[in-house]
């Protein structure tokens, strides 16, 4: 079956974001995302420490840190500092979202979410589908 162009761009932005996931310091799971609109990288991000903090992102029980960003929101913040809008955009992740980061993605107006693994508590999913948000999951990026 032939790979549709859409599907063929989808695995790009995916890569990319497994790539920018390796940027990551935590140890239990490193995440990458990236935003496109109109096929234009807008942002990117990747689960970490707010700036300024030491990077080191579980505590001495291998526990992620309260504070450690997720990638979502990472790449969302850079957007909210920057001249461009997450509106009908794309998200690219790793990792599907945390059911906190879902509310972010859609009041951000991002339109769909593609990622490649799926979070073990699948209710983030959920309530971006309830919302509206176009999802698709990619398993295999060859």
């Amino acid at each position: 079956m032939e790979e549709t162009k859409q599907n063929k761009y989808d695995k790009a932005y995916l890569r990319l974001a497994k790539e920018w996931s390796k940027l990551s310091y935590c140890k239990r799971k490193q995440v990458g995302a990236i935003i496109v609109r109109d096929r234009m990288i807008i942002s990117d991000g990747y689960n970490g420490t707010p700036t300024g903090f030491e990077n080191c992102c579980e505590d001495e029980n291998n526990l992620t840190l309260w504070y450690v960003l997720h990638a979502e929101a990472n790449a969302i913040l850079k957007v909210a500092r920057s001249t461009q809008s997450c509106n009908d955009a794309t998200l690219y992740i790793t990792l599907s979202p945390c059911k906190e980061c879902s509310k972010l993605i859609h009041q951000s107006g991002i339109k769909r979410v593609v990622y490649l693994e799926g979070y073990k508590d699948d209710s983030g999913l959920q309530f971006l589908e309830k919302a509206g948000v176009h999802l698709t999951h990619i398993e295999d990026l060859d």
